[in-house]
């Protein structure tokens, strides 16, 4: 049982100890849990930020429901960071339901966002429960710049794009959990948003993203479909949106690219326990260890928005640092409304619609990691 309002599940995770990073800055006690404690406190011990003064506990379980229940009951708010979540998030989703706690979660992964609305967002709305995933610079910021391009009169087509540093060299800068969840998308399928829709990709589509801020167009991918056409899906202002991903170095996003046209032609007939292999290998090539801690001087983020309508126009764009120091943020940021008993929805909701897109941008701001402007088009 938690004796602290909010439990980072997945704390010898790299983003685990990000958010624990900013519950402390917060001043905000936590219970960390991980399926070895002994890991956890070691990590912990090295890469948290101001430990020495946190008021916290840690929690060794197993990881299913009945356990992680157990574990998360006493707790407000379950923030979840074990992944790739469509192998692994059902189970803390069902376990932070059990336990009476608001959920969220650092996921970008659509299908598994599609599965928490469609099987648990009416039982977390009859219990006045948020269930929320997505909360992280994957794809809050995107998210943000959209609805900053929502409040011109009109708009009703978005085009977003989420485009920053990361992928340069071997693995730098994306951690484990990142890139499982990378190479797992190549079995899932990635819609986008039209005429209120969810209509499929055509498989391995690419972008070419023309952007002001680069002197040459970016290569992006679908990249799972992104959380952002599920959230706007039921959204009476959005009849379309479509999302892209890219990172500056080109040739590292191609190679992502290729491998997915690689996995149809190879492994796409294997069996699970085959194709399970194959996955584990390019993960462990990726990213044998866990990266370094992000520095602002090489890790910058441009997530835009285009919103469009009949004669309306409009650019947002949220310049960042630090993606995924800023997910802790923002973990954090949604941690303190929901402690707080201030939360616009319950139920199935995105971070914006739960706690309002000015609230986390503001949150974001003051703390040197985001920067947001607007032009008409």
């Amino acid at each position: 049982m938690a004796k602290h309002p909010v439990v980072v599940y997945g704390a010898s995770g790299y983003t685990g100890m990000l958010i624990m990073d900013w519950l402390i800055d917060q001043n905000i006690p936590f219970t960390a849990v991980a399926r070895n404690a002994g890991r956890a406190k070691e990590m912990m011990a090295q890469r948290v930020v101001r430990l020495e003064s946190a008021k916290y506990e840690i929690l060794e379980v197993e990881h299913n429901v009945d356990s992680l229940a157990k574990a998360f009951s006493g707790a407000k708010v379950v923030c979840n960071t074990v992944g790739p979540f469509f192998n692994f998030g059902l189970v803390a989703v069902q376990a932070a339901l059990k336990a009476g706690c608001h959920y969220l979660d650092t996921t970008g992964e659509q299908h598994f966002i599609r599965q928490v609305r469609d099987q648990f967002g009416e039982q977390f709305r009859q219990a006045g429960l948020l269930a929320s995933p997505s909360n992280a610079y994957m794809y809050t910021f995107a998210e943000i710049a959209a609805e900053l391009a929502l409040e011109t009169p009109g708009v009703d087509a978005l085009e977003t794009a989420t485009l920053a540093r990361g992928l340069r060299g071997a693995g730098a800068g994306v951690s484990v959990g990142s890139a499982a969840t990378i190479f797992e998308s190549y079995r899932q399928e990635s819609c986008y948003l039209w005429e209120k829709e969810l209509v499929p990709h055509e498989k391995h589509a690419s972008f070419s993203v023309a952007s002001p801020d680069f002197l040459q167009p970016v290569f992006a991918l679908p990249w799972g479909g992104t959380s952002l056409p599920v959230y706007f899906q039921h959204d009476s202002r959005v009849r379309s949106c479509i999302s892209s991903v890219g990172f500056y170095d080109n040739n590292a996003m191609r190679m992502v690219h290729e491998l997915g046209q690689k996995w149809d032609a190879e492994y796409a007939h294997l069996p699970r326990e085959q194709q399970d292999a194959v996955l584990a290998k390019l993960v462990d090539s990726t990213t044998p260890i866990m990266p370094p801690r992000e520095r602002t001087s090489s890790h910058r983020t441009v997530d835009f928005a285009i919103g469009r309508g009949q004669l309306a126009a409009v650019r947002a764009t949220v310049h960042g640092i630090t993606p995924y120091i800023s997910t802790g943020a923002i973990q954090a940021a949604g941690a303190i409304k929901l402690i707080d008993g201030d939360t616009a929805k319950v139920g199935f909701a995105s971070g914006s619609q739960a706690f309002g897109h000015r609230y986390l941008l503001g949150f974001l701001e003051q703390r040197g990691l985001a920067r947001a402007t607007i032009s008409q088009l």
